[in-house]
Order: C-alpha cells, then structure tokens, then sequence
C-alpha cells in the first residue's frame, strides 16, 4: 500500500513562468536523428508483438474490460467509436455490452486482419475518413504513451471527439494525471550512465550528456522511491484542446528518509469517472506492473538529501518540432539543504 501523500495540482503562478519560456529558442527544434516519417509509426502498430505485449498486460485490459461491461446500461442500443481500435479487442467489449453499431478506426496493418471479427472497421486515420454517422455516444480509445503523451494519439482522439461525440457523450477513459517523485537508483545508474566512464578500459565520459538526455522506460522498485508523489498534469477528455497538451508545471516534492536522489520518476493513472461503476488504471510504482512501466530521468549529479528535505523545480513537455509524436521534456529542479545548493536543468528527449 502506498502511504505517501500526494500532493494536489496548484496552477503555477510564479511570474514570468510558461511553457515557452522554459524552453529556450531553438532548444527543442533540433532533429537529433529524429525520424520523421508517420508511416513510421502505423508501421511499427502493424507487428503482432506490440499488440500481443498490450493484450497480455492484464491490468491494462481487465481494466478495459470492467469500465465497459460493468457499465453495461451505457452501452445498450448505443453507437460506439473506438478510435485506434488496434485488433479490436475494446470493439468487441463494446459489442458484448450491447452496442448498436461500433465503428473501429485503425490505420496499421494490422487492421485487414482483424475485419473478419469486426463488422465494421476503417483502415484509416481518423482525421481521413467520413463515418456513416453525424454523432456517436460513446468514444472508446487505448492512446496512451509512455509518460502518457508519448506518441502523440490523444490529438487524434480529440479531433474525433470534437467531431463525432454526441454533446451528452462520454469519453473512456475520461481523466487522465501524470505524477512525479524521486528515487535512489545507484545500481541502475552507474549501468546506464557511469558506464561511459571506463568502457573497456576507455574514457568515452563525453557521451554521459546524451545518455543522461534519455528518459529510461522501466518498472521502478517501490522500496527505492524516496518523496511523495507530486501530481504535474490534468486531463479532462472532455474539456481539454491539443494546444493543452503541451504544457510547464512547478512542481515541490518532500524527502522521506535520509537518502540519495538520482532521478525524478514519472507515471500516470487514467480514470473512466462518468459512469456506474468507476474504474481507475494506474501505472505507478506502488501497483502492479504494466507495459507503460515508469519513466526515469537520471540527473546529472547524485543529491544527498535529508528527511523532509525539499525539492522544487519545473517541468515543461511539448512536441518536437521535427517529429510531433515524440516528446521535448525539459525539468529544472532545486535543493538547498546541509549539505549546499543544488540547482540544475536537464532537457530529455523521449523518443
């Protein structure tokens, strides 16, 4: 059980403090190999591994499953959307509550061998296609990434959301929270980062800065994590706009224990609110494992902390210019304790 406070949203309102400001100019737009092709991306949702490692990640899929025949009496007689709808696995949920008519939308590959179990199924993006109906009353979509925004398929859900949901519609899932802590990971650390060090006997320590620029996707031991948990980003799949989703966040976390800080982790939850039965989906540490894992941002220096130590800081993510499904996060943090002063600004790439 986690025991941790979390510490609830504030709207930043230090002065001066927006996303493109913490961004200086030119900072995020350079391409450092960035594909930028988005056939890329359909592609890579065309192997039957990737949707075979999401079907087997039960806490993902149970909690598909109970948001949507839990909540069977929204589903009656009703027309469904399921936008990205992958091997259709959620369309047929939808179907097996008593859905009218599903329409699934996929544009990978995979698409063509999943319309034998689906009666209906565009082999297209969303934004491309004309759906034999004005409104529909459910959307259903599985668009998260990693850090939640990685891949960038929330913009497609919107723009269907904003052109198909009926006004009294719901969205599944419909809330979304990113969070952050901060956690010792020595071990981890001198694998990934101080390797660069000593590589068979050469200094090669020049490369640590573009490992450190790389966010490491993992599950993340519990017992290592050393503050509470701060939320950085809300989500109402109703309300929000694209333009919403890049955004800049002050955060302030609070040191647990004696310790050492080597990163700041990142996960989320999404929550399917609006219903009879509410269904919340976690991929923190303190829960079972699933294929989003956590996000680690290893900071350049190890942090001595102390019991109820403070670090503060920000955190600004936005789309790269060259590649918009991958992400530009920038975190500054600081920490003034006994043992100095600590201040520092990292910009990772998640790509």
């Amino acid at each position: 059980m986690n025991n941790n406070k979390t510490m609830k949203i504030k709207k930043s309102t230090e002065k001066g403090f927006d996303l493109e400001s913490c961004f200086q100019k030119g900072e995020s737009d350079h391409q450092d190999g960035y594909i930028k092709d988005a056939d890329y991306y359909f592609d890579s949702y065309s192997h039957f591994s990737i949707h075979e490692e999401m079907l087997k990640d039960k806490i993902r899929t149970k909690a598909y499953q109970n948001a949507i025949l839990k909540n069977k009496q929204l589903f009656q007689n009703k027309i469904v959307l399921d936008v990205g709808a992958g091997t259709g696995i959620l369309s047929i949920f939808a179907a097996q509550a008593g859905a009218k008519h599903v329409y699934a939308v996929e544009n990978a590959n995979i698409a063509i061998h999943v319309q034998k179990r689906l009666q209906v199924i565009m082999d297209s993006v969303i934004e491309e296609i004309e759906l034999p109906v004005e409104k529909v009353d459910i959307i259903i979509s599985e668009w998260m990434g990693y850090f939640l925004l990685y891949e960038s398929m929330l913009d497609c859900v919107l723009y269907a959301r904003d052109k198909y949901l009926a006004p009294d519609g719901h969205m599944f899932p419909d809330k979304a929270v990113m969070y952050l802590s901060t956690i010792e990971d020595d071990e981890y650390r001198k694998s990934k980062i101080d390797f660069w060090d000593n590589v068979y006997g050469v200094n090669m320590s020049c490369i640590k800065q573009w490992a450190l620029r790389e966010p490491l996707v993992d599950c993340c031991n519990q017992e290592q994590i050393n503050s509470n948990s701060c939320p950085i980003f809300e989500i109402d799949l109703k309300t929000v706009k694209v333009d919403d989703l890049d955004f800049s966040h002050q955060y302030m976390l609070k040191i647990q224990k004696d310790d050492y800080v080597h990163a700041l982790v990142g996960w989320f939850d999404v929550q399917f609110s609006t219903c009879h039965v509410p269904v919340r989906l976690t991929t923190s540490p303190y829960a079972e494992s699933t294929h989003w894992k956590q996000t680690v941002f290893y900071i350049e220096e190890p942090l001595a902390v102390k019991n109820n130590d403070i670090i503060s800081g920000s955190i600004a993510v936005k789309k790269n210019a060259q590649n918009p499904r991958h992400l530009d996060i920038k975190i500054s943090y600081h920490l003034e304790n006994v043992y100095g002063k600590k201040e520092q600004s990292t910009l990772y790439k998640l790509s």
